[in-house]
C-alpha cells in the first residue's frame, strides 16, 4: 500500500520561506510522477507544481513560478516543495500526490493521481 506524509508546513511571515516534504511508502517511488497542490479556503483546489518521474519535467502554476520549486531525491522516497517569498495569497492545505508515470510526463490534473497525503497546513500571516 502506498502512503504519503507531508511535513513542513507552518506559520510564516510575508516574505519568508518554507519547505515542505513528502516522504513516499513503496518500493516504486522512482516511477512515480508526484505534484504538489493545495486548498485555500473557498477556493477550488489548484495545483501547485508537478514533476516527472525521472526529475527532467517540471510544471508550475503561474502564482508561484519563479518563487516555489519542486525536487525530488528518489535515494529517500521523498518530493519536496521549496517556497520562497511566501504571501498571504499562498496560505492553504498543502497536499502531495503520486502516480505511476510510465511516459516521463507531468500530470497538471487532480484526477489523473491515485494516491494523497493528508495535507500540511501553511499559513503565511504577520
Amino acid at each position: 500500500q502506498v502512503q504519503l506524509v507531508e511535513s513542513g508546513g507552518g506559520l510564516v511571515e510575508p516574505g519568508g520561506s518554507l519547505r515542505l516534504s513528502c516522504a513516499v511508502s513503496g518500493r516504486t517511488f522512482r516511477s512515480y510522477a508526484m505534484g504538489w497542490f493545495r486548498h485555500a479556503p473557498s477556493k477550488e483546489r489548484e495545483l501547485v507544481a508537478a514533476i516527472s518521474w525521472s526529475g527532467r519535467k517540471t510544471t508550475y502554476a503561474d502564482s508561484v513560478k519563479g518563487r516555489f520549486t519542486i525536487s525530488r531525491e528518489d535515494a529517500k522516497n521523498v518530493v519536496y516543495l521549496q517556497m520562497n517569498s511566501l504571501k498571504p495569497e499562498d496560505t492553504a492545505i498543502y497536499y502531495c500526490a503520486g502516480e505511476n508515470d510510465y511516459g516521463d510526463y507531468v500530470f497538471m490534473d487532480s484526477s489523473e493521481y491515485r494516491y494523497w497525503g493528508q495535507g500540511t497546513q501553511v499559513t503565511v500571516s504577520s
